[in-house]
Formats: C-alpha cells, sequence, structure tokens
C-alpha cells in the first residue's frame, strides 16, 4: 500500500515531529541543540513558516508552527534537516543519515488544539524523565510563556519566523496575565487520553481537531485525513 502523502495546510497550525534513526541520540551537547535552534531561525521566515513552540528531547524534535503555502513546510524541514545534519555530522566525526525517514505532521484546530499541543509539548521533559518540573527543561519554549524563562537560558521567540499563536493572545489582555493563565494550563497537564491522542495523530499524520473542522478541510483534498474505519470495507453491489 502506498503511503500517505504528508499533510500541509496553509494558514493552519502544524505539529511537526522528527525522530533520531533507529531511536538514536539526536545531541551531543547543547552546542548541538543551540546549532538547531539558530537554523530554525535562520530559515523559518524565508521558508513561509511562523514557528510558535518547541521542544528538543533526546532522540526526538518538535515544532508547532504555521506555513503560509503548501511548499513551506516541507522546505523548511528539509533546509532544517539538511543543516543540522551537515553540522551534526562535522562536530561529532560522523557520517549518514541522522533522521529516521520522514517528518511527522499533524494539523491542529485553531481554538480547539493549539493550547493543548503547547502543552503537550512543555510536559514532554516530565514525562520522558529530563526534568521534574515543566519549566526546568531549557529546551522547549514553555518558560518563555510562562514567564519562567531564566537569563542563561535561549530565547525561543525573537527574530522573523517566530511568534505565539494567536490562541496565545487570546489567553489574557497584558503579558502577565497570559502567562498566568498559561503556566496554569500545563501546570494542570492533559489526560493520558490527549497524550497519546497527540502521539498517535502526529506519528500517524491525520488532523485533530473536531468533525466540522475536519470535514471542511477534506473537501480541499483527496488524502484522507482521519483514520480508516476498523474492519474490511463493504462490497459494492453487482
Amino acid at each position: 500500500m502506498a503511503r500517505l502523502a504528508r499533510l500541509s495546510m496553509p494558514g493552519l497550525p502544524h505539529l511537526v515531529m522528527q525522530r533520531g534513526h533507529n531511536g538514536a541520540p539526536v545531541f551531543g551537547d547543547d552546542a548541538d541543540r543551540l546549532s538547531l535552534l539558530a537554523a530554525a531561525q535562520a530559515y523559518a521566515a524565508d521558508a513561509g513558516v511562523e514557528v510558535h513552540a518547541w521542544a528538543l528531547t533526546e532522540n526526538r524534535v518538535f515544532w508547532l508552527l504555521t506555513p503560509a503555502s503548501a511548499g513551506a513546510l516541507a522546505g523548511f524541514m528539509q533546509a532544517l534537516g539538511r543543516k543540522y545534519t551537515r553540522e551534526f555530522n562535522r562536530r561529532h566525526g560522523r557520517s549518514g543519515t541522522l533522521w529516521e525517514g520522514r517528518y511527522r505532521v499533524s494539523v491542529l484546530q485553531p481554538g480547539h488544539q493549539v493550547l493543548a499541543a503547547m502543552v503537550f509539548l512543555d510536559t514532554l521533559s516530565v514525562r520522558e524523565g529530563l526534568s521534574t518540573h515543566s519549566f526546568e527543561q531549557a529546551w522547549g519554549s514553555g518558560a518563555h510563556y510562562a514567564g519562567r524563562l531564566a537569563p542563561h537560558l535561549p530565547e525561543p521567540v525573537l527574530g522573523r519566523g517566530w511568534g505565539p499563536h494567536p490562541d496565545y493572545w487570546a489567553l489574557g489582555n497584558t503579558p502577565f496575565a497570559r502567562e498566568a493563565a498559561y503556566a496554569a494550563l500545563v501546570e494542570a497537564g492533559l489526560s493520558e487520553s490527549q497524550i497519546q491522542q497527540f502521539e498517535k495523530t502526529t506519528r500517524q499524520g491525520w488532523v485533530l481537531g473536531d468533525p466540522a473542522f475536519i470535514q471542511s478541510l477534506q473537501g480541499q483534498t483527496a488524502r484522507r485525513l482521519t483514520p480508516a474505519k476498523p474492519g474490511r470495507p463493504r462490497s459494492r453491489p453487482p
């Protein structure tokens, strides 16, 4: 069976995941992490994407971003992947591939899933045992959005192509109000079913939203946007 084309819906938020080849680490040290973020900041605006949030673990990289055109996401991810792989191989004296196959992506419904996706990213470090508290993890954007960014940590949302999603702005009328509201969301966390839903839809490449949203998108593409129902397809009458 031919694999489905990756989703790309201009103007909508996308949750994107890359994994190390065979689950291997994709960072050797903090200099590698800074190299990836620098490359992302360099390429985002010119590629036509806006990065809203991100999270780096040992062997996975997540981005929450919005592409401006149909080819913007693919262009950004290809340029970023090649640039970072060259730098990583050079620094660590290796060669060959770094990433496991294609990046994975899910399209999210604005006003419905974006803030939950940010919380999913900002609680990832705790779930994977990298920190004991979400805002202790330096390599994610959550501390910035909650007003907890320490001076020595990288600033995640500076420069062209980087900025908060409108759903974050809607959390309050002042920076303090938005930060407090977002911190409360992260502290509340997600249910296990929500976590598994983000993992599954991103890994398998589905749209995450309510039925009306998914139906509106289905009219724009021949690609299936949700999993097929289990069971054998009905046979057609003769």
